[in-house]
């Protein structure tokens, strides 16, 4: 988990739109939010507000293993280090995949 997130990041998400979509209202939490039409996210977070948005990659293919990707893009605003800090330490938590 990262210590600190800057107010625009991306990152390059091994999983499928619909197991993206799925999994939002989850890692989002209690914090109010609305789908725009094009897909994207919008969080209210205080005063401030997060948007996520993602555009899907070519696959990831490893031997038989196909993996879905997508370019995911954070952008939050109005909020300081510490406030992004708050809302994406629970939000990595809760997407966070692992393997054993």
């Amino acid at each position: 988990m990262q210590s600190f997130y800057p107010e625009v990041f991306e990152r390059d998400m091994g999983t499928s739109e619909a197991e993206w979509v799925a999994a939002m209202p989850r890692a989002i939490g209690d914090h109010p939010w609305q789908r725009r039409p094009d897909g994207a996210f919008v969080v209210e977070i205080g005063s401030g507000q997060l948007e996520i948005s993602w555009t899907p990659l070519p696959e990831r293919r490893i031997a038989l293993l196909v993996m879905k990707r997508l370019l995911v893009r954070f952008a939050f605003e109005g909020l300081d280090e510490a406030q992004r800090l708050a809302f994406m330490k629970p939000f990595d938590l809760t997407i966070q995949r692992g393997g054993g």
